[in-house]
């Protein structure tokens, strides 16, 4: 068994930040690749930001800049701080993460989605 706990959207205005967190947990050996992905209303799910089990990170060119990908690995837990939120951003976040399972099986797992909102 293994969840994926997202926590942190919410309403913010234009200009406004938000930090989203993703605590994993279950019958986890190692967690690699961990990741942010959002999709608005009538578009699909895309890329914001990974990082990966080392540190280095990849972001989406629409939040370079903006957005801030880190990780506590002892916590099993992946972060996303997003500043100067633009209306654009609004979306459900999702987090996901590359598992080896106890069961030595590599899996990709799904948090249930965050609703972030960015208006005035």
């Amino acid at each position: 068994q293994v969840q994926l706990v997202e926590s942190g959207g919410g309403l913010v205005q234009p200009g406004g930040s938000l930090r989203l967190s993703c605590a994993a947990s279950g019958n986890i050996l190692r967690i690699n690749d961990m990741g942010w992905y959002r999709q608005a209303p009538g578009k699909q799910r895309e890329l914001v930001a990974q990082i990966t089990s080392g540190g280095v990170t990849n972001y989406a060119d629409a939040v370079k800049g903006r957005f801030t990908i880190s990780r506590d690995n002892a916590k099993n837990t992946v972060y996303l701080r997003m500043n100067s939120l633009q209306p654009e951003d609004t979306a459900v976040y999702y987090c996901k993460a590359d598992l080896l399972l106890i069961n030595y099986l590599p899996v990709n797992y799904w948090g249930q989605g965050t609703q972030v909102t960015v208006s005035s």
